[in-house]
């Protein structure tokens, strides 16, 4: 059996973080919508946090420096969340009531 491979890398044309769902539009028009919880790190970051993001590579990606915290948009399109675990997120969490 033949399948069909199509080697053409999704990318993100704009990024809306909202109190409960990451929103991304595709530069081919789709637009991607997932639960903020899949993101730990994003769902307890403050509103400004989460509107300091950056373009990873020409949109392959999405990176918030306040948070640490780096997306694939191949992730999101296969319906993969974070994969951080309940101890590193523990300790990301008590560095933040440190500050």
């Amino acid at each position: 059996m033949n399948t069909l491979v199509i080697e053409r890398q999704a990318r993100a044309q704009s990024v809306r973080v909202s109190e409960e769902e990451l929103i991304v539009e595709l530069e081919d028009g789709r637009t991607i919508s997932v639960p903020l919880i899949w993101f730990p790190r994003l769902f307890y970051g403050t509103p400004e946090e989460r509107a300091n993001w950056r373009f990873i590579g020409n949109g392959e990606g999405i990176h918030w420096p306040d948070l640490d915290e780096d997306i694939e948009i191949a992730h999101l399109l296969a319906g993969i969340p974070s994969k951080e675990s309940q101890r590193s997120l523990q300790r990301w969490l008590q560095g933040r009531q440190v500050r």
